[in-house]
């Protein structure tokens, strides 16, 4: 028995090594591959990923299998961004897009780089998604920059289909424009939906002002990622270590952004609307149940004109999450939440929250075979009609 674990030891070590030497290679291969990268005008910021793989090298390999089946990984939350549309805003673009995060100056990826990291975590598509950075922009510099995001992403997923798909940018602090961009990305671009912030300014998605996207994205079928930006009103509290204002700020963003579809009916009206919240929907689905009881205990803090339909944490089975949530014991608790059918696989890469994606579900001993496979891939290929 000695013999057989300091072999599992020593092959597990030398996997290890494998897999620095092979970080340290694509290291050195995307430093030298700056130019090309610079010609196709894509870059997928923040890749610490390649700082740190080694840490916990990927065990899952592609073709990825569940019980013997072939399962096409997809996932659903991965970041690019392209020069031409910070460019639009001189010098501050590039900090807006890319932002101060670990490996931020060393970002600039080639297509065989980003391929390469995908192989490396055992995902077979991604779809890719911008961090909206134009909210604050008046209306046709706004329009300009969602423009040439989107002729890229359609583009770049037009033409590596098998790998990529992509969301579309907003306009959203213009909704009638966002009405526009949305239909055209998914009728004429290809996109798959829209991915869009937590709120624009201090002014929540249960607005009527944005009732107009919401009826055509229910309309097209579309899906929309929301995906957070932060609580800047908060920044005095969320100052200090532990860079809170993402650690705290983000997932609250996400949180006060969903409860307000929730409560304020928003859901009620749009029943067909397919929203996914990433980071596992923020701490909504971690304490959920508090949600069915605010009406009963505060009467004044709730509005008797608005009659919801269901008891709030309803609506959450009806929304989807992605699989970021760090642990299989969170995993477990966010199925145990919102149903394992309403997971979809999400990394956040290239910034290294998640460094095995893959690796994670399977690791995850509550979920069955067929609900590791819905979150790996399937609820994904149904979601976004994808080609097996």
């Amino acid at each position: 028995m000695a013999d057989k674990s300091g072999g599992h030891d020593l092959k597990i070590v030398q996997a290890e090594k494998t897999m620095e030497e092979t970080v340290m290679t694509t290291r050195r291969d995307f430093l030298k591959a700056g130019t090309a990268a610079a010609a196709s005008g894509i870059f997928f910021c923040g890749c610490g990923l390649l700082r740190g793989a080694h840490a916990q090298p990927a065990r899952q390999k592609l073709p990825v299998t569940v019980n013997g089946r072939r399962i096409k990984t997809v996932d659903v939350h991965s970041h690019c961004n392209f020069h031409e549309a910070g460019a639009l805003l001189g010098e501050e673009g590039p900090k807006l897009q890319a932002g101060s995060v670990n490996g931020a100056e060393e970002s600039f990826i080639d297509l065989k780089q980003r391929l390469a990291a995908m192989d490396a975590q055992a995902v077979d598509m991604e779809i890719l998604s911008i961090n909206p950075f134009w909210y604050n922009r008046e209306r046709d510099l706004a329009a300009q920059i969602v423009k040439i995001q989107n002729e890229k992403l359609a583009e770049f997923c037009a033409t590596h289909s098998d790998r990529f798909a992509a969301f579309a940018s907003l306009t959203l602090q213009t909704p009638d424009l966002a009405v526009q961009e949305l239909e055209l990305a998914v009728k004429r671009q290809g996109l798959k939906g829209a991915a869009i912030g937590g709120s624009v300014g201090n002014i929540d998605f249960s607005n009527p002002k944005f009732y107009p996207v919401w009826a055509k994205a229910e309309e097209l079928g579309a899906p929309l990622f929301i995906h957070p930006r932060g609580t800047p009103e908060l920044g005095k509290r969320l100052a200090g270590n532990g860079w809170l204002d993402n650690t705290i700020g983000n997932p609250l963003d996400t949180t006060i952004a969903l409860s307000h579809l929730i409560f304020e009916g928003t859901l009620d009206r749009f029943p067909g609307l397919k929203i996914i919240a990433a980071h596992g929907g923020g701490y909504l689905a971690s304490y959920a149940d508090r949600s069915d009881h605010p009406c009963m205990v505060g009467p004044k803090g709730c509005n008797p004109d608005v009659k919801l339909k269901k008891q709030p944490t309803e609506y959450l089975k009806q929304l989807y999450f992605d699989s970021l949530v760090f642990t299989p014991e969170a995993v477990r608790h966010l199925a145990a939440q919102v149903g394992a059918s309403q997971i979809m696989l999400g990394s956040d890469y290239p910034y290294p929250w998640q460094l095995s994606p893959v690796d994670h579900i399977f690791a995850s001993t509550s979920l069955s075979d067929d609900e590791k496979a819905d979150i790996l891939g399937r609820t994904a290929a149904k979601l976004f009609n994808l080609k097996a």
